[in-house]
């Protein structure tokens, strides 16, 4: 149902409860009142219709069909239109839901349009039908109670992005791989808010310059100033849970560094351990090459002598030089020569 609350007021109490907006045009015109309608996402008609009774400016009901804007404060003639960001703190999701509320007060008429759960206007409905003498004062203690409402539904949501904060100093110091997505999560949470609540000071500011020229009644400026003061001190608290995360960021960022340092510095350390090792291993195995050809070229020396030895130690009968005067001391020279021969040979090659 568009239409959540629609009432016509006269002198601070709620007089009628029409069941339609056309009644409560009537009723307002007849009891000189003040008709404040709440409206919840209502489709064009609803709007067309309260745009011609009070004569709203088209380009507020084009913001006001469209939605997604930006928190802000204009005035067409004797009708201020406001753009108001409420948020909300989601305990189970840990995150924060931001809505949009539009309100238009003019002479005699508010009526909001709200896009989202936030705020709850039935609670400012309440507070003022429970206190007359403000809400005798007219369509601006209205929008004094909204404007408030909005400011101190910020309270919670203050508080848990600060909780969420202070996690993330623990999973930053505790390793967590997930923090950084968290961080990026959070900062965007922040910079949403801050969007909410930064033109606040400025739409507030503005309201309390146009008090005098508009009577505005003392209290509610004095009221305005008291919300301003809160707004002030939100926008602070915001500014530096912005800085905290933008510094958490940094310190991820220096702390993976210092990981990966040490993660390359223990690679480092392991790769020359294994440099030193294969140089070890190699050494070995080139001592053992020596080793080896060292054997082989005695091997080999050994080997010419025992060939002809084990040649003229056949029993044959029939050998040539077997029975030769010169026979045995020219094999003897034969062995010495040829073991001096791969001696020098090998020596040369440094094999020995």
């Amino acid at each position: 149902m568009p239409i959540i609350d629609n009432a016509v007021y006269a002198a601070g109490r709620r007089i009628h409860d029409p069941d339609s907006l056309d009644e409560t045009y009537e009723l307002m015109r007849e009891n000189d009142g003040m008709a404040w309608i709440g409206l919840y996402r209502p489709d064009a008609e609803e709007i067309r219709s309260v745009e011609q009774e009070f004569d709203l400016h088209h380009l507020a009901v084009e913001d006001a069909l469209t939605g997604h804007q930006r928190a802000k404060l204009e005035r067409y003639g004797d009708t201020l239109f406001l753009v108001l960001r409420p948020a909300r703190y989601l305990d189970k999701e840990e995150e924060v839901e931001f809505g949009e509320l539009h309100v238009f007060v003019g002479p005699g008429f508010v009526v909001t349009i709200r896009h989202a759960e936030s705020p709850d206007l039935a609670r400012v409905r309440r507070r003022l039908e429970g206190n007359s003498e403000l809400l005798a004062l007219g369509p601006e203690a209205v929008l004094y109670a909204i404007v408030d409402e909005v400011v101190d539904e910020y309270g919670p949501v203050l508080a848990g992005l600060e909780n969420d904060i202070d996690e993330i100093e623990q999973q930053l110091f505790g390793g967590d791989p997930n923090v950084s997505k968290r961080i990026y999560d959070l900062l965007g949470e922040v910079m949403e808010f801050q969007r909410a609540v930064h033109p606040l000071t400025s739409m507030l500011e503005a309201l309390l310059r146009g008090s005098e020229k508009y009577k505005v009644d003392l209290e509610l400026q004095r009221g305005l100033r008291d919300v301003l003061d809160h707004v002030l001190q939100i926008v602070g608290r915001a500014d530096s849970f912005r800085a905290t995360l933008q510094n958490a960021l940094t310190v991820h960022s220096t702390l993976a560094t210092q990981r990966q340092n040490d993660e390359m510095r223990r690679i480092s350390e392991a790769s020359l351990e294994l440099a030193e090792d294969t140089r070890k291993l190699s050494e070995t195995s080139i001592q053992q090459g020596e080793e080896v050809k060292k054997i082989s070229g005695w091997a080999a020396i050994l080997f010419a002598p025992s060939l002809i030895a084990a040649i003229y130690g056949m029993n044959f009968d029939h050998m040539p030089e077997l029975h030769w005067l010169f026979g045995y001391p020219l094999a003897i020279l034969a062995m010495l020569l040829l073991a001096f021969i791969l001696y020098a040979v090998f020596k040369r090659n440094k094999w020995l």
